[in-house]
């Protein structure tokens, strides 16, 4: 490239970065939270061509670094940002490179090159069928980057296209070659030396997470009320919440798990009033109300009936609320005794998370509501204050910040929960778990804390909504008599359940009581929670311990039964970690056969499921992954013997290799599992 032509370069990406810059000023200065600005269709058109010109400065800057090696290490200067580079050579690997994002590199560098006057070329990136003769993974840019070219008056055809960016591909260790296809389809196929070198990677350092930048998260989920049992409602807000902690925390992001409890209301006041009736000794003699939920109807009944009681409950909620202590000392007491009920629950499930009550933002609340009266974001509307997350246009719904008697409301609270967020616990990325019926509820606290100036550029508000628990015939899972179902009895019926599973197939004839009792607690509680994670959050799922605890098909019995099968083949063969590793010294790792080359291939793509995740928070994306490892598994078994036994059973040939893809097979699923908050045992 002569000098001029660098500069051309250098020019082109300096206009992109002053148009990008550009675009996010009028965005800020458009949107400032403006909720209404959300379904402008400017929005969608600033968004879209803030997208298209850091994509094209990706490509710009890519090329000019691409251009400097090719000219012998001559540096250009620019002042863009720092862009990833193209791995070198298969050493620099440690396991745990994401392919798609690699192969992005590759292609983004090649069509630069290839069209280095065609502003926002798509590369686009798919993972092949099954059929060898289309590759591993395919470019599929050439069609679109044809249309393109066409709207310029250039006349071209997909294959022409294709064969040019062939010819301007760089490099890479991470592919045997490239081959045009069709209409112009690029099937790329892998180095299986570099795959070999990944799997080895994976047996001698264990599981590595892909490098990301570090963010601080604050996942809200859970969030039961105080007094009131978890029921099944609360199921899916708990298990989702936790095993999206897990992938954050895999992947080395600081993570914050919340559980933001309802501990303030006006129902402490008729909840004290009868503590103060029905155990008078509360203070001195802890009293046994471990059955919350009897306790709360019990109370509400007399709060609903009884107008003396009702008026000595609003008392109660002054008092309270003015810190007396003795109301303080009761309120405690039935938080505590909520707590501990509650962390039953979790301690079955496995679940690791951080109470912090709406009590917590009381004080906060009122430090929220004067910096937004003070900034002129609050009006009045029939003696209560609103604010509106539209600056301009009111459309859509306000919070009410303030209420007509001067209390505070939900909107409140959570207009405190996330100002605290932001300047205390300095929070990059801030996640909700809860139903899908509150998603307007979280667009509005967003845009309202957007335009307070509470959220700052580059924090996320991300609200995760999932569908409702059906029963079997497809109505809102309830108990017989209509009641909602308590959390603890499900899963109660499920150790039930799968003990007798596991009787069934004579599991208690071959394990010890001890491991039996792990098989159990494994398969119950792994059942439930696999069978929520495995289907889109969005959707409501139909809940059947019938289907959960099939052992064949999509579920957690079958994924642990498989896990088990693949440990035991070590077993069989008397072969350590530490012997798999001496020989992988010796001999090195290399494919021999098409199962095990296909096998080596879905291992591959751990990293890629894991960002997946970590970004679009689809948790039976991972489900979906652990199922074709375990598939895949199944069929190079079928195909490949491990260790080979004469007929009277004595082992005459062991395959280390084989052995070795089985140790990475059963290492990543373990991964998958223990991300998704299932325990595995070592027998089942």
């Amino acid at each position: 490239m002569s000098d001029a032509d660098h500069k051309k370069l250098e020019e082109r990406t300096s206009k992109a970065e002053k148009e990008a810059k550009a675009i996010e000023e009028e965005l800020e200065k458009l949107s400032n939270g403006d909720l209404t600005f959300v379904n402008d269709p400017r929005l969608e058109k600033l968004l879209s061509d803030n997208e298209k010109l850091k994509h094209r400065l990706e490509i710009l800057e890519n090329a000019i670094k691409a251009e400097s090696s090719a000219a012998g290490g001559k540096v250009v200067k620019s002042e863009s940002r720092k862009r990833p580079t193209l791995i070198s050579d298969v050493s620099s690997v440690e396991g745990n490179v994401c392919i798609v994002d690699e192969l992005k590199n590759v292609f983004t560098l090649a069509i630069m090159s290839a069209y280095p006057d065609l502003e926002d070329p798509p590369v686009v990136i798919t993972l092949s069928s099954n059929n060898p003769k289309f590759g591993d993974y395919q470019c599929n840019s050439a069609m679109p980057i044809s249309q393109l070219l066409k709207a310029k008056n250039v006349k071209t055809n997909p294959r022409e296209v294709a064969n040019n960016i062939l010819n301007k591909a760089p490099t890479s260790p991470l592919i045997e070659r490239i081959e045009v296809a069709g209409a112009g389809f690029l099937n790329i196929y892998l180095n299986k030396a570099f795959v070999e070198h990944v799997l080895t990677c994976v047996l001698r350092f264990g599981i590595k997470p892909p490098p990301v930048k570090r963010e601080r998260v604050i996942v809200d989920f859970s969030s039961p009320n105080i007094a009131k049992e978890m029921h099944v409602g609360h199921l899916r807000s708990t298990i989702i919440g936790e095993s999206i902690s897990r992938v954050l925390e895999f992947l080395n992001h600081d993570v914050l798990r919340i559980n933001h409890l309802g501990d303030w209301g006006t129902q402490f006041g008729m909840l004290i009033a009868h503590l103060q009736d029905k155990y008078p000794d509360f203070k001195t003699h802890s009293p046994p109300i471990s059955d919350l939920q009897a306790f709360y109807k019990e109370s509400k009944k007399r709060f609903d009936e009884d107008e003396v009681f009702k008026k000595r409950a609003y008392a109660c909620v002054v008092e309270l609320q003015s810190g007396q202590p003795d109301y303080i000392a009761a309120w405690k007491l039935i938080c505590e005794v909520s707590r501990r009920e509650f962390q039953k629950i979790y301690d079955r499930l496995d679940i690791k998370i951080i109470d912090r009550g709406e009590s917590f933002y009381q004080s906060r609340m009122d430090i929220v509501v004067k910096e937004l009266k003070d900034k002129g974001l609050l009006e009045e509307d029939e003696g209560r204050f609103i604010m509106w997350g539209d600056a301009e246009k009111h459309n859509g719904i306000p919070l009410t910040v303030v209420k007509s008697d001067g209390g505070y409301t939900y909107d409140t609270s959570d207009m405190a929960t996330i100002k605290q967020r932001v300047e205390e616990e300095k929070g990059d990325r801030f996640i909700y778990v809860t139903d899908a019926g509150q998603a307007t509820h979280f667009v509005i606290i967003e845009a309202c804390a957007r335009r307070a100036g509470i959220l700052k550029e580059g924090q996320k508000v991300e609200h995760v909504g999932f569908g409702v628990v059906l029963g079997e015939d497809k109505k809102k899972f309830k108990t017989r008599s209509g009641d909602t179902i308590k959390l603890i009895d499900l899963l109660e019926e499920g150790l039930k359940r799968s003990l007798d599973k596991l009787v069934e197939k004579g599991r208690d004839k071959v394990l010890t009581p001890e491991e039996l009792k792990q098989a159990q607690e494994a398969v119950a509680y792994g059942c439930i929670k696999y069978a929520d994670l495995s289907h889109n959050r969005v959707n409501d799922y139909i809940f059947s311990f019938d289907k959960m605890l099939d052992d064949k098909g999509n579920t957690a019995v079958y994924l642990l039964y498989a896990l088990t099968r693949i440990r035991s083949i070590a077993r069989t063969a008397q072969i350590s970690i530490d012997q798999l590793l001496e020989e992988v010294q010796k001999t090195g790792f290399k494919f021999s056969h098409d199962a095990e080359w296909k096998l080596g291939k879905v291992l591959l793509r751990f990293p890629e499921v894991i960002l997946k995740v970590s970004n679009d928070l689809y948790l039976h994306s991972l489900c979906e992954y652990l199922y074709e490892i375990s598939s895949t598994f199944t069929e190079f078994y079928d195909k490949c013997y491990c260790v080979e036994k004469d007929k009277e059973g004595k082992i005459v040939k062991i395959i280390y290799e084989r052995l070795i893809l089985c140790e990475v097979t059963a290492r990543i699923m373990e991964k998958c599992l223990d991300i998704l908050g299932i325990k595995t045992v070592s027998k089942m």
